[in-house]
């Protein structure tokens, strides 16, 4: 169960996104063909993506990230996150705006290598029949 102060800070980001998750968001994950969640609470985080079928979870990185005691943070963050068995993929924004393709093009990679990690070949041959 979420906690209700994560479920409303989930909902407060999701209509504060910066520009780079609102452009993966609005012309590319949100007409992916499984379900893709926006600033989705999982236990006491706040993901910026999440795909639950491959359980991969997308972040977007600004350049806050770089700072030595938020790479520590993001570090004890993710290891939280694989514990639940979830693999977390990280862009920077400059991935976002100057290589838009590419981070598109490995996201489906990604979640295609997931779903065959976890056993769901037959959702990797539904992506692929789109």
């Amino acid at each position: 169960m979420y906690h209700s102060l994560v479920v409303e800070r989930s909902i407060e980001l999701r209509n504060q996104q910066t520009s780079e998750e609102r452009k993966l968001w609005y012309i590319y994950l949100r007409k992916y063909p499984f379900k893709i969640r926006r600033q989705h609470p999982i236990g006491k985080y706040i993901v910026d993506f999440f795909c639950k079928e491959a359980k991969l979870i997308i972040e977007i990185d600004g350049i806050q990230h770089l700072i030595d005691k938020n790479i520590k943070y993001d570090d004890e963050r993710t290891l939280y996150l694989e514990k639940f068995g979830y693999r977390v993929v990280r862009f920077g924004n400059p991935d976002v705006n100057k290589k838009f393709d590419d981070v598109c093009f490995y996201i489906d990679l990604i979640i295609k290598e997931r779903l065959i990690e976890l056993g769901k070949e037959e959702l990797v041959k539904k992506l692929e029949e789109r």
